[in-house]
């Protein structure tokens, strides 16, 4: 069973709002355990896209979450031992991620998979219901966000930087329907956790935000 007495920071918030990227530099700054738990959903989608399973096979759906294979080491993600870091960023995968994550059987497979990830000295855990519901008593939970058309500007940014092709008109037209997927499903739906600050970085660089956060911790800790 994790210690609950690790420090766990949380940073919750839609699709490209550049939670990964400044969770992951706030880990680095502090030495923590990074975790993207969206990859997790998106190895997931990956799994079942690989073996054919189809989206209303429940119980199929929740045994490939379960039983996944992966690891994480540095920015690479593996999926058993094939380095899988680009293939799970294809628009594909994580369309099909945000449909499985609504399904309360997948979700609940991977919740003591999530938890495993609170080890000392401590855990940055960024995605979408980690200050809701993975990590309720998390010392800091932050909710980051940014406009729809900046969302839509990285997430080109960051396809077309991997090699993938993309359309921002149909960029913009999948993350707010995907929003709406997310903040309207009945199992752990998007939303800023009791206590989260909010901060949306449509303005400002990734730098502003990790201090921002950075800030908070160092306010949060005891004297």
């Amino acid at each position: 069973m994790p210690n609950p007495h690790i420090p766990v920071i949380t940073i919750d918030g839609p699709t490209a709002s550049g939670k990964g990227t400044v969770a992951q530099k706030v880990a680095q700054h502090l030495g923590f355990h990074y975790l993207d738990s969206g990859a997790l959903y998106r190895l997931t989608a990956l799994s079942v896209m690989r073996r054919d399973i189809p989206l209303d096979d429940e119980h199929a759906l929740a045994k490939a979450a379960e039983h996944l294979h992966c690891h994480f080491n540095g920015a690479h993600i593996f999926l058993a031992n094939e380095d899988v870091s680009n293939d799970i960023r294809a628009e594909a995968v994580g369309n099909l991620a945000s449909k499985i994550a609504a399904i309360p059987t997948v979700r609940q497979a991977l919740f003591g998979l999530q938890l495993s990830f609170r080890q000392h000295p401590g855990l940055v855990a960024d995605g979408r219901d980690m200050g809701t519901v993975i990590f309720p008593h998390a010392g800091l939970k932050v909710f980051l966000t940014a406009s729809v058309e900046a969302r839509a500007q990285r997430r080109y940014k960051q396809l077309i930087d991997k090699g993938f092709s993309a359309n921002m008109e149909d960029l913009s037209k999948d993350l707010t329907e995907r929003d709406a997927r997310d903040s309207n499903r009945s199992s752990a739906p998007l939303k800023a956790a009791e206590g989260a600050y909010l901060l949306d970085t449509s303005a400002m660089t990734v730098d502003q935000a990790v201090a921002q956060v950075l800030g908070w911790y160092a306010a949060s800790k005891p004297a």
